[in-house]
């Protein structure tokens, strides 16, 4: 996968650059897909059930649809084919949809290297190929993973992300011990399923917005900076000039934004081997 960049026969164009969807189905080679896939999606604006705006900077953005992604992958010792790779709006990395060999089909996140026609499966006693979902005590040791269950039966929840991946590092009794992305190792259940591979679309961090307005096809609207605003509408706000505001940073309401640990969770710090930090 690769990143396609433009001639800059206009001033927008000079920085953009894309995605190349090449390894995509093409939309007139997808197979049909049952509705049940797909969920409408209801724009909030950043606002809440009284109208209430709860979360700047959101609104507008393009029409789009939800895809029901299996991130429990319990249809187990059912052996499933790629039908299709495709864009997922509402995420990052691409998705793959399966055909079971009982006649369901099902999304899944698809990892790299996974191309239309490969075989999947979801058990214990699956091979060690991208795509297959295993249970953490049956994938050996130093293995990439992604889609990891904290709780059993519960769904992937860890390394969901483009290009992400965690690596399986060792296993002590019932638990395992997962590097994760941030650097973190962790305490895992071994009953604690996950699938196998690097997921797709790794060049997703190297892309470029290019202008504004590819922002607001997302749906993400302008964020003014608080040095540039009045006193009286942030910390920040005022002073001769271009003044940085003289204290510590802070929101519009005036909580610290730096300098404390946010992570508050005594419960499950007995499961951090090693902290990313």
């Amino acid at each position: 996968m690769a990143i396609k960049s433009f001639k800059p026969i206009t001033p927008s164009l000079r920085y953009k650059n894309v995605a190349d969807f090449s390894v995509l189905t093409p939309k007139k080679e997808q197979p049909r897909k049952p509705r049940k896939l797909t969920v409408a999606l209801n724009k909030t604006g950043g606002r809440n059930q009284l109208g209430k705006m709860t979360v700047r900077h959101i609104g507008g953005g393009h029409k789009k649809k939800y895809r029901m992604i299996d991130f429990r992958r319990d249809k187990r010792e059912i052996p499933a084919v790629v039908a299709s790779l495709e864009y997922d709006p509402n995420r990052t990395a691409y998705i793959a949809l399966l055909n079971y060999a009982d006649g369901e089909k099902r999304y899944i996140l698809a990892p790299l290297n996974l191309k239309v026609g490969d075989p999947v499966l979801s058990s214990d006693q699956a091979d060690i190929k991208p795509g297959n979902n295993l249970a953490l005590i049956s994938i050996p040791v130093g293995t990439l993973i992604h889609n990891i269950e904290m709780v059993p039966g519960q769904g992937g929840k860890l390394s969901r992300s483009a290009g992400g991946f965690a690596q399986l590092m060792a296993k002590e009794g019932e638990y395992c011990q997962v590097k994760m992305p941030s650097g973190e190792i962790r305490l895992i259940h071994s009953r604690c399923r996950a699938s196998i591979g690097q997921l797709s679309n790794t060049e997703h961090e190297n892309i470029t917005i290019g202008k504004a307005g590819r922002n607001r096809w997302l749906g993400v609207r302008p964020t003014n900076r608080g040095v540039s605003m009045n006193p009286i509408d942030h910390p920040h706000g005022g002073g001769e000039g271009k003044s940085s505001g003289g204290g510590h940073p802070r929101t519009p309401w005036g909580v610290p934004t730096k300098g404390y640990k946010t992570r508050n969770n005594k419960r499950t710090d007995a499961f951090i081997v090693k902290h990313r930090r």
